[in-house]
């Protein structure tokens, strides 16, 4: 077989960090290896929530599984590029800064050669060989299938091999058969999160951002688009905002729409949005009219 390293994240969510001396003494959880995701996320104070963004010190976060490209080593840390998430930061993908703990080295992974798993449930257990619960896995984790029965799928991991269940998964011949669904099933995908709290980079259905879960509901549709909201808005079919349907992204500016990009959301229709707005809040659907999301409005796109 030929030989291909290729550096995977080896936790359930590995979070993004801008730097490696970001995360603080809270964020112990998120940095561990095993992660614990909801440990960490349930210790946070709207204030230490609200500082991941206003001191910019996460970036993004990647699923189990994910290949990252290692471009530089600091101690226990690497600097990483997410190639699955384009940005205008770099050309290469989302760049940041990961525990090397959190990745392994694999030289035959087969995401791109076997049938593959994709988590269906807003979360779900990989398994041991003895069927012990492991860890719950995001939302549109990608596993490589190995074999499949009625009731269990068997998988190949960062670290060897486990088993989901059949009823948390949709299993496609290949990524590249992954179907491309409608704007109104990206609407579907994002209405089973709404409670949801907000998570700054989120990237998970542990915690999502605004263009954390535009991305996420448009992955699971079978479209990859760019990370961040400005991006986002660079990309896809240009709509006009009377011409708009479910499903469309929508893009919100400062200075009533006329300055920076700063929020996206998902048309849900008849005049509502689909979002996750800030700090503090959830993934809620609202009424356009007479918001400030109204007043913001500057640009719809199409990706489906």
């Amino acid at each position: 077989m030929e030989k291909n390293p290729k550096w995977l994240v080896d936790v359930a969510v590995a979070t993004v960090w801008t730097s490696y001396d970001s995360p603080r003494e809270i964020d112990k959880n998120a940095i561990s290896h095993p992660v614990h995701v909801e440990e960490w996320l349930n210790s946070l104070t709207y204030e230490t929530s609200l500082e991941l963004c206003n001191k910019n010190l996460v970036q993004s976060q990647v699923l189990y599984g994910e290949e990252v490209h290692v471009i530089e080593e600091k101690g226990n840390w690497v600097h990483v590029i997410v190639p699955s998430q384009s940005s205008s930061k770099d050309d290469r993908g989302y760049p940041g800064w990961m525990p090397k703990d959190q990745l392994i080295l694999r030289d035959d992974w087969a995401i791109n050669k076997s049938p593959v798993a994709v988590i269906s449930e807003k979360k779900a257990a990989l398994y041991c060989y003895y069927r012990k619960p492991q860890f719950a896995l995001s939302y549109q984790t990608i596993l490589p299938i190995i074999s499949k029965d009625e009731n269990w799928i068997q998988v190949q991991t960062p670290t060897g091999e486990g088993f989901l269940r059949a009823e948390d998964v949709c299993i496609y011949d290949s990524i590249e058969k992954i179907p491309k669904g409608s704007g109104k099933d990206i609407v579907l995908a994002g209405e089973q999160f709404l409670q949801l709290p907000y998570l700054w980079g989120g990237m998970s259905s542990f915690g999502y951002d605004c263009s954390g879960f535009s991305y996420s509901m448009c992955k699971a549709n079978g479209y990859i688009i760019p990370r961040d909201a400005h991006d986002q808005a660079q990309a896809g079919k240009e709509i006009e905002l009377t011409e708009m349907e479910p499903g469309d992204l929508l893009f919100f500016a400062y200075e009533e729409g006329k300055g920076s990009i700063h929020h996206v959301g998902i048309y849900y229709g008849e005049g509502k949005l689909i979002h996750s707005p800030n700090t503090g809040k959830c993934i809620e659907i609202i009424e356009l009219k007479d918001t400030i999301y109204e007043k913001e409005l500057c640009a719809a796109k199409r990706f489906w």
